[in-house]
């Protein structure tokens, strides 16, 4: 079964590139799909998102947002590995 990874993001957001490169990096390591979702193409999650972005989202779970740290990450995919 695959891991799938979110990223709840916007323009122009030093924040979100950041939690972009983690992202990134860390599926380098792992085997995830990866999605990202610009929260302004949606009314709804504006409303969700707007103050925490960016949001990483593991098979539907929050895992983190604002400042995204990759050993946060890293241990939220090692236990959703282990859950397997």
């Amino acid at each position: 079964m695959t891991i799938k990874v979110t990223l709840y993001t916007r323009n122009r957001c030093p924040l979100c590139d950041k939690g972009k490169k983690v992202v990134l990096e860390l599926k380098e390591e792992w085997n995830f799909d990866y999605e990202e979702l610009d929260i302004d193409e949606s009314d709804e999650l504006t409303e969700k998102y707007g103050l925490m972005i960016p949001v990483v989202e593991i098979d539907g779970e929050e895992v983190q947002y604002g400042q995204i740290d990759k050993f946060v990450i890293n241990e939220a995919l090692t236990l959703k590995k282990g859950s397997f």
